[in-house]
């Protein structure tokens, strides 16, 4: 599948970034030895490739759980309370910041603006955004997540 995007990418101007997602919504993530394939369709060297991946904290190098949990750490949110979100979720799901549950079904992120500063604190699971969240309202979402799954 690599190659039929790599193909479909290879003379759209400014297709990198469009590129990158695709194969990450293919595979999951970039993985790293797709980086010098990538560059040469791009006539990019393969260090200008891994600085916009790295630049993209939506861009993954390594496969990530089937759920993502991001805790918003900037000012707004952490002057309301995001601290205590922060723990708690690490608490909950056992594991620290860029780290995967053991079965694979939630990858913690600590991000820095979720745009939602009017409603602090928040969090993104997914594609959804939470808000003006505390603790407990934290925890029942984590304990939701996934519910339904497979349900076709």
């Amino acid at each position: 599948m690599l190659a039929q995007l790599l193909c479909q990418y290879e003379n759209t101007p400014g297709g990198l970034l469009p590129l990158l997602h695709a194969v990450q919504e293919d595979l999951g993530y970039v993985p790293p030895e797709s980086i010098p394939a990538i560059a040469e369709v791009m006539n990019l060297s393969a260090a200008e490739v891994h600085g916009v991946i790295s630049f993209y904290h939506d861009l993954k190098t390594s496969p990530v759980g089937r759920h993502t949990l991001q805790v918003c750490a900037a000012e707004s949110c952490q002057a309301a309370g995001g601290r205590t979100l922060e723990h708690a979720a690490q608490e909950q799901l056992g594991i620290g910041f860029g780290e995967t549950t053991d079965d694979g079904s939630v990858t913690l992120e600590k991000v820095y603006c979720l745009g939602n500063c009017a409603c602090s604190p928040s969090v993104r699971i997914d594609n959804e955004t939470y808000a003006r969240l505390d603790a407990t309202g934290l925890t029942a979402l984590i304990a939701n997540i996934g519910q339904g799954e497979g349900a076709s």
